[in-house]
């Protein structure tokens, strides 16, 4: 079982960096939350009345008085609350910067640089930073000033034609695939950046634009069509997919579903306990029969449940998992076994999450702190870290240039 304690044991790879979340929504925040998983100091920049994700995430659930989005994708981080368009705001955030290893940044085009907080500003400041844009289409082009968001992102990618089957109209993913990977590679983007710094001693600018980032998702995809012409193609079988052979797909089973990945005909044959299916040995078969296998074998799996099927397929060789929804993902021995739920300390209680996924052997990943209040650290940082004294503080508070809500996670 893996072992997620509240609090790291030891310091986790990235201590000793931190890292100026000024990111909202989805992609930037998860980068950064990654980073404060793998050790950092993650110190979310928000305006005082408090990013989107604070009034606004998935279906308008709320745990604890917050977002359950906001909870979700802010953990390891502490909160300063900062009013950009405030001059003393302003210089607050910069003084923050001269002790910084990473800024990140999901602002339009051309934003950053009007409030002050763009490459060039930052890098005058510390030549060492990291500084990272997550966009939509880039700092360059014909779409730039165009809003990205991860649907519009999806139609532009082509993907949308390659899920359901044929008689279905356009149909997104149900995961949110492009501000997820858009997060995961800007964390990538970042640890390269400071790799190179420990030889060069500078830091440099680090750009993630979402429509490359669904590109590069379906490579093997926009290979095969840049190169032979292949499109791809829908099938009349739920969850087929046309460049991979039969039996691929989901099947109906009594009360419930499963799903078929790789296997031979012929191993299917002998779980299903099926002649015709026996006699198909070669792998092509399942594309030179492929609309006869689905017919064959669509209403077979009607025999037994999901759960009566799974070991007849193990044994004979057949990928093949069932359907969940989130409940049955909760009940599954392994998911509990494994530690893959657990939990987030939040100062009124705690909440349940999904456990850290990159795990090292000697340095723990972890969740160490929840979810921070809006300027829930505000003062904390301005003097632990800028040694700032409590009457200035207590004037750029008053002056509205920052707010604090005058309590932190760890109280």
């Amino acid at each position: 079982m893996l072992d997620e304690p509240s609090v790291f044991p030891a310091p986790g790879a990235l201590d000793g960096l931190v890292v100026l979340d000024a990111t909202q929504m989805l992609a930037g925040p998860l980068a950064a939350m990654r980073l404060g998983d793998l050790g950092a100091d993650v110190i979310k920049i928000e305006p005082p009345a408090g990013e989107f994700n604070r009034t606004h995430g998935f279906e308008d659930k709320t745990v604890g008085g917050e977002m359950t989005t906001f909870l979700a994708v802010n953990r390891n981080k502490r909160g300063v609350a900062v009013d950009l368009k405030d001059p003393e705001g302003l210089e607050t955030l910069l003084d923050l910067v001269r002790h910084t290893d990473v800024f990140l940044q999901n602002f339009r085009h051309g934003t950053a640089e009007r409030l002050g907080v763009g490459y060039e500003d930052l890098r005058a400041l510390n030549p060492r930073l990291v500084y990272c844009s997550i966009s939509g289409y880039g700092s360059s082009g014909p779409y730039r000033d165009r809003p990205g968001q991860d649907l519009v992102l999806q139609g532009y990618s082509g993907s949308l034609f390659s899920v359901g089957s044929k008689h279905d109209p356009p149909l997104p993913s149900a995961l949110w695939a492009a501000d997820v990977m858009a997060g995961y590679q800007a964390a990538l983007g970042i640890l390269a950046a400071l790799q190179a710094r420990e030889r060069t001693g500078i830091g440099q600018k680090v750009e993630v634009d979402m429509l490359s980032v669904v590109l590069d998702c379906q490579v093997q995809e926009l290979v095969t069509y840049l190169n032979t012409g292949r499109m791809p193609t829908r099938s009349e079988q739920r969850g087929a997919h046309a460049s991979i052979p039969a039996p691929y797909g989901i099947y109906r089973t009594k009360g419930g579903w499963i799903t078929l990945a790789m296997c031979t005909l012929s191993d299917l044959g002998e779980a299903l306990d099926d002649d015709w299916l026996r006699t198909l040995t070669h792998y092509n078969d399942g594309h030179i029969y492929r609309d006869e296998v689905y017919k064959h074998i669509e209403g077979l799996f009607l025999a037994r449940t999901t759960e009566e099927w799974l070991p007849i397929l193990d044994a004979n060789g057949v990928w093949a998992g069932p359907v969940y929804d989130y409940a049955d993902l909760e009940k599954d021995v392994h998911i509990q076994e494994m530690g893959f739920i657990t939990t987030q300390p939040q100062s009124w209680g705690e909440i349940r999450t999904v456990h850290v996924p990159v795990q090292l052997s000697e340095q723990p990943t972890g969740i160490r702190r929840g979810a921070p209040r809006v300027g829930g650290d505000t003062r904390e940082i301005l003097r632990d870290m800028l040694g700032y004294n409590e009457a200035q503080i207590d004037r750029l508070i008053a002056n509205g240039a920052v707010f604090s809500s005058g309590t932190t996670e760890d109280d």
